[in-house]
């Protein structure tokens, strides 16, 4: 047994989830939705940092969830609060290498396209990395998957799928774009969201591409949600604030657990059909 899979299999205490979930800023409502929950401070992962962000508990949650076997961070940590990517990515990665079948990736994201609203769930097709770095950066091992593995498919179209299907089903409407990643914490300027339109960008925030990165680097698919929470700089005249995020996210953040908690069971199907 590895050394990485070793203090996986010691943190989950022989628990062996499906699916591994992570929960982006005011999106908590999931949580409260697993059942025959275990919970303790994502801390308790070695190398984990402490999350200091309003919006994120920093739990690390071990139960069932649509009858789906799942180990929940609620909240994460972010290289603006001083962290190196690599210690960023250090629970998922911890998590993912007792080989779940999926990597849920959650996060709340400002809208770049003026039709995509405030409230709006965005399924993730791609990313663009432009936090200036890797979490893949610095010595390699084995454990970790490849040193130079493949980007092209991180999130698989037969499960973006299984949660269109949920979402038609009850009239749901579910953008699907592209998510870029930005160091932060200031918010964009107007020329950097113009920038990031041109860029080929939908929605914009400061996380979830490098648990992607790493999800990839180890074989895992993602399946990744933006909740579009506010419009970008420039697309709005308003002045952009995290209080407006969280209070998004108290109204949207039930629509999201629903249409997860609907669909889980079928893309952690589908995974093997896309790995």
């Amino acid at each position: 047994m590895n050394d990485l899979k070793s203090v996986a299999v010691s943190v989950l205490r022989a628990f062996r989830p499906e699916a591994v979930l992570v929960l982006g800023s005011g999106l908590g409502a999931l949580a409260e939705r697993v059942q025959q929950a275990v919970r303790r401070p994502a801390t308790d992962i070695p190398g984990v940092a402490a999350a200091s962000i309003a919006g994120h508990t920093g739990e690390l949650i071990c139960g069932t969830l649509a009858g789906v076997r799942v180990a929940l961070l609620s909240g994460r940590t972010h290289v603006y609060e001083g962290h190196a990517l690599q210690t960023v990515v250090r629970a998922v990665r911890v998590l993912l290498a007792v080989q779940p079948k999926l990597l849920v990736l959650t996060n709340a994201a400002g809208s770049i396209q003026r039709d995509m609203k405030p409230g709006d769930l965005m399924l993730i097709a791609d990313h663009l990395n432009l936090s200036g770095g890797s979490p893949l950066e610095g010595p390699h091992t084995a454990d970790c998957g490849e040193r130079f593995p493949d980007m092209s498919r991180i999130y698989p179209a037969a499960v973006r799928n299984c949660v269109r299907r949920v979402a038609d089903a009850r009239g749901l409407l579910l953008r699907e774009g592209v998510y870029a990643m930005l160091r932060g914490p200031q918010y964009e300027t107007p020329a950097e969201v113009r920038m990031l339109r041109i860029l080929g960008a939908d929605a914009v925030g400061m996380s979830t591409v490098p648990e992607a990165i790493v999800a990839a680097q180890m074989r895992i698919p993602v399946l990744g949600i933006s909740m579009l929470t506010n419009l970008a700089a420039g697309v709005s005249r308003l002045p952009l604030s995290h209080k407006e995020v969280l209070e998004c996210g108290l109204v949207a953040g039930n629509t999201l657990a629903d249409l997860i908690e609907h669909s889980l069971r079928d893309a952690v199907t589908a995974t093997e059909a896309s790995v």
